[in-house]
């Protein structure tokens, strides 16, 4: 046993002694690579298809190991002709990330920058404070609006329709650009980690637009539709009725006030670690009440 152990960490060994310089400069630029191509997936709708790809790689692992020869003949099939399907069907989306590599500069790599997790939760909490007394401002005055809080799904296509903003949330701020007949008001507002990102961009149509209420007017429906391509929060208000509406995974509920409106943000946007703490404990005490018993 411990000759096989010694065997092995002299094996180990062995390999370390062979890396050349030439090798750690591969697999460093390798590592790269990856990295920023991951990085640049997530901008796009890519990011859920990378990850069916990977369930499909896992099915054609087992199915190789249990010899199901049927089903790797299948998913052998689906990888020879779907990576040329890929090529063709996210063919915008391959040239706008290779375009973003290009005008890249070095110092705007993420390896420069680091992320704050505790200001981006101040951020956010302004960013809901200056969301919900706008709605509040524009429902007043039956001025329509659609501001998207970005989530775990980044909107990299939809930023790319709009003008990049890059300014702190405020009221005055959303004033402006959803005042009637200004360049920026039919378009949508995206936050993202509490930063209005862009403004007037563009969104896409529900899935199923026939079968939405005709009483919904088009921001209602691109919220709609915001909804179902991401896990965003689409806040809507109304140009003919003032009503303020939330979409959320395809679905609408309105009759929000500015209260209402501040708690749904909140829970759903900033992670509250005391809440999280006091729901694992609360747990763990019932768990071992039930053991008591």
């Amino acid at each position: 046993m411990l000759q096989s152990i010694h065997e092995t960490l002299n094996s180990i060994w062995g390999v370390f002694l062979s890396i050349r310089l030439n090798d750690i400069v591969d697999i460093i630029i390798l590592y790269f690579l990856i990295y920023y191509g991951i990085k640049l997936i997530r901008e796009t709708r890519a990011l859920q298809l990378t990850k069916g790809i990977a369930v499909l790689l896992f099915c054609y692992a087992i199915a190789y190991l249990f010899n199901l020869n049927t089903m790797r003949l299948i998913l052998k099939l689906c990888f020879q002709w779907g990576f040329l399907a890929l090529i063709i069907l996210f063919q915008p989306e391959l040239r706008r990330m290779l375009e973003k590599v290009g005008r890249t500069r070095i110092t705007e790599l993420s390896i420069f920058h680091s992320i704050d997790t505790d200001s981006v939760e101040m951020k956010w909490r302004t960013a809901i404070d200056a969301i919900c007394d706008a709605a509040q401002n524009l429902s007043s005055t039956k001025t329509g609006a659609l501001i998207i809080c970005e989530r775990k799904t980044k909107l990299g296509e939809q930023i790319a329709t709009g003008t990049i903003l890059n300014c702190m949330p405020s009221v005055a701020v959303f004033g402006n650009i959803f005042y009637p007949n200004t360049p920026l008001h039919d378009g949508a507002v995206i936050v993202r980690d509490g930063i209005i990102l862009a403004a007037g961009c563009f969104l896409p149509r529900p899935q199923k637009d026939e079968l939405i209420n005709k009483e919904l007017g088009s921001r209602h429906r691109a919220a709609i539709g915001m909804s179902e391509n991401s896990d965003a929060l689409v806040v809507v208000v109304s140009e003919e009725t003032g009503a303020i509406s939330v979409a959320e995974n395809g679905e609408l509920t309105r009759g929000y006030t500015k209260e209402s409106l501040n708690k749904l943000l909140t829970s759903s946007l900033i992670v509250n670690k005391d809440n999280a703490y006091n729901k694992e404990r609360s747990l763990a005490g019932r768990m071992i009440s039930r053991w008591k018993k």
